[in-house]
């Protein structure tokens, strides 16, 4: 599998989603999750910090908090995704404000584009892929296989 230009991954029929929104959209997440609670209380759920615990305690449906987005909590989503922990990622983001923790928040953009992980950034997107046929059956991906590429370089930097 090392030599192959992509690996497959299975995202299995109950899935792992994270929960993640900055402070001006926790209120839009919350209410999000709500109104799609009969769905997402068939699949694993986590979250960043106050995210977590807000979805929790005003849906009653369970969710691992981790840090809080500047305490590492979006570094700790992100090690998910890498682990294959995570199969997607439900982040209500405000980019019209600056976030103290904006490159960690650039970082579980990229691990999750490097990882192909479906990522929804607002409430349409997260409509798009809760109704997606795939929701309530296995999807197939392949990600790129880095180390190859990564190994293919080292061999080409040995030749010069």
């Amino acid at each position: 599998m090392i030599q192959d230009a992509y690996i497959p991954f299975t995202i299995e029929k109950q899935k792992h989603i994270a929960l993640i929104a900055h402070d001006s959209k926790k209120k839009e997440l919350v209410e999000w999750v709500d109104q799609n609670k009969e769905i997402l209380k068939n699949h694993f759920l986590c979250g960043t910090g106050t995210t977590a615990r807000l979805i929790c305690e005003q849906t009653g449906l369970p969710v691992k908090g981790y840090n809080s987005g500047p305490l590492g909590g979006d570094q700790q989503i992100g090690s998910r995704i890498v682990e294959g922990n995570i199969d997607f990622v439900i982040f209500f983001w405000d980019p019209l404000e600056s976030q103290p923790h904006d490159p960690d928040v650039k970082a579980l953009l990229r691990i999750a584009v490097v990882y192909d992980i479906p990522i929804a950034n607002n409430k349409a997107t997260a409509d798009f892929l809760l109704t997606s046929r795939y929701m309530n059956e296995e999807y197939e991906r392949t990600v790129l296989n880095y180390n190859k590429i990564i190994q293919n370089r080292i061999k080409d930097m040995k030749l010069d």
